[in-house]
């Protein structure tokens, strides 16, 4: 597109959308999906331990939409989750004036790793630390999700609704094997209050989907990692959910946040489940510290 005629005010117009969806294919096509199943030994290695993983699927995919996005935005940034391992201090840029790609190369990196259709790739843009746009591919799945700040989320052309009001409530959860104790026993109170919990063992972008297309009715989730939350929490907002963290705020995109949080079908909704978490116990310099290391496990959480 090569200059910044299709953002029009704080939410970009179809043909932008249309251009950074293509991009996304055409990356995924190149890049992710002819590694689908394909992996060898050396192409996945353990970043901190055997559930953190990276693939040459996740860089590549990373390295070539650093490249082509900025491209499609002059003056555009791009904060990458494999950017952001190897340099923290790239999460500055969520804090900056230029415009900022948040992207995912491949959320759920252990699930594409064990062979499974459960990842997607996940590409928002930031602008003034607020996601006015995003894109969620789930190539596997042949699902493809969108949204803009003020026009709505649509999934492969259709709009996008979260669920109305109905019980039980159906919330999706972190993966037991990065749990702390903290976090199990206020998921514990979900439970015991009646909620059907999920464990998300794929990619957090499909949990968002699941409550923007009335699947699911939220997520609770312990870590902070833009990457997985950005494209998430505009396509659910859009949807017509909120998100609330325990500081009786929306969920912020470039950190400091107060953790759990949850992004559910609407604002009672969210209410409801973090009063049955008993926020309380979440602190806010522990949960970023916890959201810096265990956020770049790709959404495998």
């Amino acid at each position: 597109m090569g200059n910044d005629a299709g953002v029009v005010g704080p939410a970009p117009d179809d043909a932008f959308m249309a251009v950074v969806e293509e991009t996304v294919r055409d990356v995924v096509a190149a890049e992710v999906t002819p590694r689908w199943r394909r992996l060898a030994a050396g192409d996945i290695v353990e970043k901190h331990g055997p559930h953190d993983l990276v693939t040459t699927a996740d860089r590549r995919a990373e390295e070539a939409l650093t490249e082509r996005l900025p491209a499609l935005l002059p003056g555009s940034v791009v904060v990458g989750e494999e950017a952001v391992a190897a340099d923290p201090s790239l999460l500055e840029l969520l804090r900056g004036d230029a415009p900022v790609w948040v992207v995912d190369p491949v959320d759920g990196t252990s699930a594409f790793v064990r062979g499974d259709e459960g990842f997607s790739t996940l590409v928002s843009l930031v602008r003034g630390g607020e996601p006015v746009a995003s894109w969620t591919y789930a190539p596997q799945l042949g699902l493809f999700a969108t949204a803009r700040r003020g026009q709505g989320a649509y999934l492969d052309g259709e709009r996008l609704r979260t669920a109305a009001d109905r019980e039980p409530l159906r919330i999706w959860i972190s993966n037991p094997v990065f749990r702390h104790d903290e976090e199990r026993a206020a998921l514990a109170r979900l439970e015991q209050a009646g909620v059907e919990t999920v464990p998300c063992t794929t990619s957090a972008g499909l949990a968002y989907l699941e409550v923007a297309r009335g699947i699911a009715d939220g997520v609770a989730f312990f870590w902070e990692a833009p990457w997985d939350h950005s494209a998430g929490l505009l396509l659910v907002s859009e949807a017509g959910g909120a998100s609330l963290t325990p500081a009786g705020e929306p969920f912020r995109v470039p950190g400091g946040n107060r953790l759990p949080f949850t992004v559910a079908r609407d604002a009672a909704t969210a209410r409801r489940v973090m009063s049955t978490l008993g926020v309380g116990f979440a602190a806010d310099a522990r949960g970023t510290e916890r959201a810096e290391a265990a956020g770049r496990e790709g959404g495998t959480r």
